[in-house]
């Protein structure tokens, strides 16, 4: 059964103070065009910039998750982020008087009752998801984090911490499905430590920080310099306590587990900016904006091929991303000038491989080196040039409307002759992308023996 995107069915508006900046803002939910996604605009800036809440217009996960687009931003977004993504909303407009998105009480469940009190409509819209053939991995070991996704019907979440501070120590959390956020995660609050509050006030941060937002977890054995220093950072006037459960001023608990839930929270946020909805079993552990960020960006290449996948090939196949009746679709060349038989891997915007099979019946053969055949070294770098074009062509909404034409070739070296019978595998690498011109590496092996390589320059245009 086809599964329709949804928005929401009016307007609803919240005030607060954002947590960094300490500015007071409105923001208003407003309903969206069927294929819109998440946008911010900022109402408050001269002709109401408008900005994607999608990874490519991430600008900054220093302390929560930022997106804009030239002088415009909104930052700590996440927590939105998550309740619109809680309620299966796939195409929302927020309207946004400030520079930072309210903090509320620090979860996402102030969001999620406004945008329910509103109600959602469905949209003429096919709802497209990101699925999972096999398990993909991530690591980033600098910062511990480990994360991998497994095939599954729906969205599940495992999330594991493991903390120093004896009152956390290790937690673990499953959403099995987004029908158990609201219950379950939503009201999961946000949270630091004693020393990272510090940290933060040196660095002129958390200006709305307050103990009604933010969970503070601290030792027992706090110097009493230390909680009177956060007394005058909060100016309150009442006694500090530590409880046993490692909080400030012994604040209950939501839930057994709330630092960990609040963790698959930020994590529902931040996976939002893929722009579309994943049916995958995500297992994290210790992962922060940071790694999810890395993560989103790891799933949009993803994405992005089996995007191309399905404009491309009538049927999806093992090993392959472009089989020939794809290139065709990409590329203008035709035999005998079409060089590439198939693309085996591609990494949107950074790399790709392609593979040519070398027969006896190919036609240069009749004319070079008959008694000898050799693949010409100029066709060598041409299937090269060729592979390198689908990969730059497909930067494009419309790559069909677009040709790659090479300005240069440099350094090109052939260590070894192509026979007849051999299997050409073409690895490019783009150098750099810069507007229309590119700048790539290539090299051609048979047999893992390099035999050609070189470097390109080309510039994209319009046919």
């Amino acid at each position: 059964m086809k599964e329709l995107k949804r928005t929401i069915a009016g307007e609803i508006s919240y005030t607060g103070i954002g947590l960094h900046s300490g500015l007071v803002s409105t923001i208003t939910f407003k309903p969206a065009k069927k294929n819109e996604g998440i946008v911010f605009i900022r109402i408050d800036l001269e002709g109401n910039p408008e900005i994607p809440a999608d990874i490519d217009h991430v600008i900054d996960i220093s302390r929560g998750t930022t997106v804009g687009i030239k002088e415009a931003s909104v930052a700590t977004i996440e927590h939105v982020l998550a309740a619109i993504k809680g309620m299966n909303i796939d195409n929302v407009r927020i309207e946004i008087n400030g520079p930072e998105a309210p903090v509320a009480d620090g979860s996402s469940i102030i969001f999620l009752e406004l945008l329910k009190k509103v109600g959602f409509i469905e949209q003429d819209s096919e709802r497209i998801y990101l699925e999972f053939d096999e398990p993909i991995s991530f690591s980033a070991p600098a910062d511990n984090v480990d994360i991998v996704i497994v095939p599954s019907d729906n969205l599940k979440i495992t999330f594991m911490v493991d903390y120093q501070q004896k009152a956390l120590g290790t937690q673990y959390t499953f959403l099995p499905s987004l029908a158990h956020f609201e219950q379950d995660f939503a009201s999961a609050r946000t949270f630091c430590f004693l020393h990272e509050i510090f940290q933060l006030k040196d660095a002129g941060l958390i200006k709305g920080g307050s103990l009604d937002n933010a969970l503070v977890v601290a030792n027992q054995d706090t110097p009493e310099e230390e909680i009177n220093k956060l007394k005058k950072i909060f100016n309150l006037s009442e006694d500090i306590q530590i409880g046993k459960n490692g909080l400030i001023n012994n604040t209950p608990l939501r839930y057994h587990n709330e630092f960990v839930r609040h963790k698959v929270l930020d994590l529902i946020g931040d996976i939002a900016l893929l722009g579309v909805p994943i049916k995958g079993h995500i297992l994290a552990a210790r992962s922060g904006h940071k790694t999810n960020v890395e993560l989103v960006k790891k799933l949009r290449k993803i994405h992005k091929k089996q995007q191309l996948q399905m404009i491309y090939q009538k049927k999806k196949m093992k090993d392959v991303v472009f089989d020939i009746n794809a290139i065709q679709k990409i590329l203008p060349h035709r035999y005998p000038f079409l060089l590439v038989d198939k693309i085996i891997e591609f990494d949107a915007g950074e790399s790709i491989v392609g593979m040519k099979n070398v027969t006896i019946n190919e036609p240069f053969f009749q004319g070079h080196f008959p008694d000898h055949p050799i693949m010409p070294g100029v066709l060598i770098v041409e299937a090269m040039a060729q592979t390198g074009g689908i990969m730059l062509l497909n930067s494009y909404e419309n790559p069909e409307e677009h040709v790659a034409y090479f300005a240069s070739i440099n350094n090109v070296k052939f260590r070894k002759p192509v026979l007849p019978g051999d299997t050409l595998r073409f690895e490019l690498k783009i150098i750099s992308l810069k507007r229309s011109i590119a700048k790539m590496h290539g090299d051609a092996y048979v047999d893992n023996q390099k035999v050609c390589e070189g470097d390109f320059l080309a510039k994209i245009m319009k046919k």
